[in-house]
Order: C-alpha cells, then sequence, then structure tokens
C-alpha cells in the first residue's frame, strides 16, 4: 500500500481557499479527506465546531501542545491555529491522501516535518480585490481587517517558498486547478509503487512466444 500524500494549501485570509477547497473535497469523495484543525479564535457565525475547526481555548491547546500532538501550531492574528499530528499522520499511513487549511507560517513549518508535503499557495487577484473580499465578508471589526490585510504582505512574500501558486481569479477555476496538481501528484512514479512492482514481477515471468 503506497502512503498517503499530504496536499496543504495556504495563503491570505479572504483569498478564498474554505470555498476552493469544498468544490474538490466535494469531487474526490472519500479518495481525499479534509484535517480540521484546532484554533483559540471564536467561530463565526456561518462556522460550526468541528467543521471549519475545532474550537477550543487557550488551556485547551497548551495542554494539547504538551501532549505533543501538534504536528505544527502558530499564532496568527492574534489567536493559536495548529494541526492534529494524531489525525493526519494515520490517515498517511493508512494510504489515505490528507487536505490541510493552514496559515503561511503554518505551512513553512509542514515543510519542516514533512519534506514530502506538497505546498500550494492560494492568492488572491490582487492586494486590492482581497481588502474589497475582506470588508464585503463583514465578519470581522475593521482593527481586525486591517490586520489581516497588514499580514497578508507578509504572506503574500513567501509565494516563492510555495510548490504550486494559484491566483483565484474564479472559484470553478481555482478548484480545478487545486484537483489537477492532486492528481498530477499520484500519478508521480514515487507515488506508484504497487503499480511498478507489479510490472516488475510481470516481466519476471512474461515470456515472448515466437510467431510461427
Amino acid at each position: 500500500m503506497r502512503k498517503g500524500l499530504l496536499y496543504v494549501v495556504s495563503g491570505p485570509s479572504g483569498a478564498g481557499k474554505t470555498t476552493v477547497m469544498e468544490k474538490v473535497l466535494q469531487w474526490e469523495g472519500e479518495n481525499l479527506v479534509f484535517s480540521v484543525s484546532y484554533t483559540t479564535r471564536k467561530p463565526r457565525l456561518t462556522e460550526t465546531n468541528g467543521i471549519q475547526y475545532n474550537f477550543i481555548d487557550r488551556g485547551q491547546f497548551d495542554q494539547l501542545i504538551a501532549q505533543g500532538d501538534f504536528l505544527e501550531y502558530a499564532e496568527v492574528h492574534g489567536n493559536y491555529y495548529g494541526t492534529s499530528r494524531s489525525f493526519v499522520c494515520p490517515r498517511l499511513e493508512k494510504g489515505q491522501d490528507v487536505l490541510l487549511d493552514i496559515d503561511v507560517q503554518g505551512a513553512l513549518n509542514v515543510r519542516k516535518a514533512m519534506p514530502e508535503a506538497v505546498l500550494i499557495f492560494l492568492a488572491p487577484p490582487s492586494l486590492r480585490e482581497l481588502a474589497t473580499r475582506l470588508r464585503k465578508r463583514a465578519t470581522e471589526k475593521k482593527e481586525e481587517v486591517r490586520k489581516r490585510l497588514d499580514d497578508s504582505k507578509w504572506e503574500m512574500s513567501h509565494i516563492r517558498d510555495f510548490q504550486y501558486l494559484i491566483v483565484n481569479r474564479s472559484i470553478d477555476l481555482a478548484a480545478r486547478e487545486l484537483e489537477a496538481i492532486i492528481e498530477a501528484y499520484r500519478c508521480l512514479v514515487t507515488s506508484r509503487e504497487e503499480e511498478i512492482r507489479s510490472f516488475e514481477e510481470e516481466m519476471d515471468d512474461f515470456i515472448i512466444e515466437s510467431e510461427e
């Protein structure tokens, strides 16, 4: 059985990561599982605990750190976010592909822990467009929107640290590009060890009969 692949999607808040990934997860079905991150921030009105995030308090978060349960964790926009090692690693070992939606800092930390992870940066068409999206979203106060826009400049400066860039001008197009990246990695020779061994075994036993 091949080991599962870890796909990490990152980018500034408001770039559309959640919407794009929801489409791909719907298309992929059981072939791809989403890792729900932990966060200490409060849920938005449209969010449900255990779906978008596992919402916990700072004390619970610190306890998970002490237990070594995080593959990575970081402070972002004044709140803490972490990826569960106990969720991700067993699924990869079973051959299941896992999709992460994490911030840029977290993505870079994942790359240190798992250099084989596929890092994908999802960007808005422009910072001006990003500002418009965040203001229209109206889920944060003005000060929070300003902080996210300030942080986005640092996040965008790390695009070259990723393997892939998707510019989200259209949700459908961005989702198709993300799925294309996922499928391409599944076709890598290093990801098809079972098929290769099967060919090698067949070659050992296959005898070409001469034509009469």
